[in-house]
């Protein structure tokens, strides 16, 4: 359960949507995929974000990986489900979806195509939030959605109760600490940091956790990193952000264009044995054999010992 009281702290995966040749839900792998997450002390469970391909998955599939997702995880991590949309009423049924099936909170990012102004997009989530059944993050996606909250815009939010916190993906820690100190006076009000390459100075800094694509592969090293930041603990802090790095700018780089993050992070968990093929959904591709080979590689140069980060 998430409380209204209290931040969720640590780390919460985006976690991939494994699919098979067809397009359609692999549930073996996502399964296996969810008892690694649990395994590796995770906080939560965050499906169909950016790293879930949601915008991409067909409205059918997309229903399918929440309710199995819920059965898999029978309740033991809170699992917020993203219900992202240009349409009021289509985040309103996909929440419903995910409230039927026991999710705990859902995680919308502003309507993209559109631009908003903040005067809109407050009003939007004014008119959106009354009609969930569930409490809701805030997720900030300027990159693929056009718009980037205010911190005033985020605080006149925050004091909904209903609105538990803010994920922020825009890459930009002088936003972010921007966006944290404006709502300093919200306790309950959790802050989440998207990149996982600044998750550790965030949380430094006083961020709650991270919603970290790369802990679908290695859920201990980013849990391990987001503890040694909230001990204080600076070598340890040092020496886990260069295996971070090192995944980042190898796994995630592999290709020349946008989607090299989301192809390296399915490929690597398939070469890994965690998911059993990295198909990605239209527009995207899995890689091919040269660029696969290239994951290996990367995989094989990480400190790796049983499966596992030597952290």
């Amino acid at each position: 359960m998430i409380s209204k009281n209290e931040p969720i702290r640590g780390i919460v995966p985006p976690l991939v949507t494994p699919l098979k040749s067809d397009g359609t839900l692999d549930v073996a792998s996502l399964e296996n995929l969810v008892e690694h997450l649990i395994a590796g002390r995770v906080s939560g469970l965050f499906i169909l974000g950016t790293t879930g391909e949601e915008q991409s998955l067909p409205v059918k599939t997309r229903q399918e990986m929440i309710r199995e997702t819920a059965r898999i995880n029978r309740g033991r991590l809170p699992l917020l489900v993203c219900v992202t949309d240009t349409s009021i009423a289509e985040s309103c049924n996909l929440g419903r979806v995910a409230a039927d099936a026991g999710a705990d909170a859902l995680v919308a990012a502003p309507p993209y195509y559109f631009a908003t102004g903040q005067p809109e997009l407050l009003q939007y989530y004014q008119e959106l939030i009354p009609q969930l059944p569930l409490p809701l993050f805030l997720y900030n996606m300027p990159s693929h959605v056009k718009v980037s909250f205010s911190a005033d815009t985020v605080l006149k939010l925050a004091e909904d109760e209903r609105v538990l916190g803010f994920k922020d993906s825009s890459g930009n820690a002088v936003y972010f600490q921007s966006v944290m100190h404006t709502v300093r006076a919200y306790e309950r009000f959790s802050m989440l940091v998207g990149p996982e390459e600044m998750m550790g100075e965030s949380v430094l800094l006083g961020a709650h956790g991270g919603v970290s694509g790369g802990a679908n592969m290695f859920p201990e090293l980013y849990v391990g990193m987001y503890e040694a930041a909230r001990d204080r603990d600076i070598d340890r802090v040092q020496k886990l952000q260069r295996v971070i790095m090192q995944i980042s700018t190898s796994i995630y780089t592999v290709g020349r264009h946008g989607s090299s993050y989301l192809k390296g992070l399915k490929c690597a968990l398939s070469v890994l044995g965690i998911i059993k093929d990295d198909f990605v959904s239209p527009p995207f591709y899995k890689f091919l054999e040269p660029e696969r080979e290239k994951i290996r590689r990367a995989l094989d140069a990480l400190p790796i010992v049983g499966g596992k980060i030597a952290i």
